[in-house]
């Protein structure tokens, strides 16, 4: 249960059960608070070079090949 509440897809639930039923020591919910804050970070900038390389390709539906390589050609 500790390691799970600190994974960012289930912290939010389990670090709030966590806390409700015995509060956890301040390092555990400040460290799954900033992984979740980060991993938030990470996926908008992931999200938005897909999205800038994407929508120049109209008509067409995105798979996930042609996603990688959006993300590849992206970072160049």
């Amino acid at each position: 249960m500790v390691w799970m509440s600190l994974i960012p897809f289930f912290a939010p639930i389990l670090m709030f059960g966590r806390i409700v039923v015995q509060t956890p020591p301040l390092w555990q919910i400040l460290s799954s608070v900033v992984l979740l804050i980060g991993t938030e970070a990470l996926l908008l900038v992931l999200c938005a070079r897909i999205y800038r390389i994407g929508v120049l390709i109209y008509g067409k539906r995105a798979t996930l090949p042609e996603v990688l390589k959006w993300l590849k050609y992206a970072k160049a």
